[in-house]
């Protein structure tokens, strides 16, 4: 089979329509189209459809990419079409409207709302040549410039993790911790990997510990209910009736407290699991 694609020049010109009709939109939104913007537009309904055009943008950006010569003519329309930096910014919006989406997808039964109609297509987002052992090196190498020779900044690495659909799960606890460390300090990639999973584990534990004192629960069961899960990736609603037990609820308001505590308890467990799944526990998205 022969695959005939457009020519680079054909391509662009697709790029530079994309572009105009997410300006367009965010015009008539009486926004600017700047990624700071996006924040200010108002319902669900016009964040859908700026999912629906920054995504063509985003896939005709990333049909681009394959294209190794083109020429510095062209390479410079594309720049001033959307210039990298605002590129990567609006990325960085996008994966935060649509994870906030998404997890109102899952809970929205009715099929005519918009939200329903969106697809997402994460994987546009997804950088093969950015990954995890990527990422801890360049972390590594930001520490160990002095401040005035940084050939990356604190800022670059941040925008990298929040344009990339990999980390959507794990990108705030890699910023925040990228934000504790000082530049010139030198530190090895075992260090920085070891600086984050301990960073990782005090987070975790200060939010189990404010979960379990907002439920009147004891943090240390609250713990064993969490390891039980993540070691068999189950969800064992016998387990959270037991877990509930010692507060002497009648099944009305325990029914209720069962929902009010895995509301807060589901974007830990789903973190904590690194992208598995974890069977049952899509009860408490619907």
């Amino acid at each position: 089979e022969i695959w005939l694609v457009d020519p680079a020049p054909v391509v662009v010109e697709k790029l530079s329509e994309a572009v105009q009709q997410l300006e367009d939109f965010m015009q008539s939104q009486g926004v600017d189209c700047r990624p700071g913007e996006v924040a200010s537009l108002k319902g669900d309904e016009a964040r859908a459809t700026f999912i629906n055009c920054f995504r063509e943008v985003q896939r005709i950006r990333t049909q681009l990419d394959q294209y190794t010569d083109l020429d510095p003519e062209l390479r410079e329309t594309i720049d001033k079409l959307l210039p990298e930096d605002d590129l990567r910014a609006f990325r960085g919006v996008y994966l935060d409207v649509a994870k906030d989406l998404k997890a109102k997808q899952e809970k929205t039964p009715d099929p005519d709302d918009p939200i329903q109609q969106l697809d997402f297509e994460f994987v546009l987002f997804d950088s093969a040549l950015i990954d995890y052992d990527y990422i801890m090196k360049l972390i590594a190498r930001f520490t160990g410039q002095p401040p005035r020779k940084q050939k990356i900044s604190r800022e670059q690495l941040s925008g990298l993790l929040a344009g990339n659909a990999k980390f959507l799960d794990e990108r705030e606890d890699m910023i925040e911790y990228i934000n504790t460390l000082a530049e010139g300090k030198g530190l090895d990639e075992q260090v920085i990997r070891e600086g984050y999973e301990r960073f990782k584990a005090e987070k975790n534990a200060r939010e189990l510990a404010a979960i379990a004192e907002k439920h009147g629960l004891s943090p240390d069961a609250l713990q064993g209910f969490i390891d039980s899960i993540l070691s068999r990736r189950v969800f064992d609603p016998d387990a959270l009736t037991e877990l509930l037990r010692p507060l002497g609820l009648g099944w009305k308001v325990r029914a209720q407290k069962e929902l009010e505590l895995m509301d807060d308890l589901t974007p830990l467990l789903r973190k904590q699991a690194e992208g598995q799944e974890i069977s049952g526990l899509e009860v408490y998205a619907q």
